[in-house]
């Protein structure tokens, strides 16, 4: 039986640490000094892109949704998030978040640290995430509830 994909789509990638340059976020998705150590963005039929993300202290993302989820999970440091209409939440150190597909949320470090995670997401029509306002500062001086 044969493999249900051509070859030219079966190449296994092996990307060393340091391979990929980090990259400094656009600020027209966060606030803050963010950097980004991308660790996969799969090629179809796989949906999968994942990133090391490095918050500095009072560092965000501005809320966005992801059409079929997002999880989070935290390497080090701590910081917050929130889905919309919820209380700020923090996570630590060793915390897995899962955010529902189109749930609308923002993470980032908190404001006296900094934090670093792994965000995992999939596309969906070649769509990994909207991008839509920023947290305000009233917003994130909220903290967790």
């Amino acid at each position: 039986m044969g493999h249900p994909f051509p070859a030219e789509d079966r190449v296994v990638e092996l990307k060393a640490p340091g391979s990929v340059p980090s990259r400094q976020v656009s600020p027209d998705a966060f606030t803050g000094t963010v950097w980004q150590d991308p660790i996969i963005d799969a090629p179809a039929p796989a949906r999968l892109r994942a990133a090391r993300v490095s918050f500095s202290p009072g560092a965000r993302t501005h809320w966005h949704t992801h059409p079929l989820g997002q999880t989070l999970h935290v390497l080090s440091g701590s910081g917050r998030f929130q889905t919309w209409g919820e209380p700020v939440r923090e996570i630590r150190a060793g915390d897995t978040v899962w955010i529902p597909p189109g749930e609308k949320h923002w993470h980032g470090a908190g404001p006296q640290t900094a934090m670093v995670h792994i965000a995992m997401h999939e596309a969906e029509g070649g769509t990994h995430v909207t991008w839509l306002e920023p947290v305000t500062d009233e917003q994130y001086a909220v903290g967790p509830g």
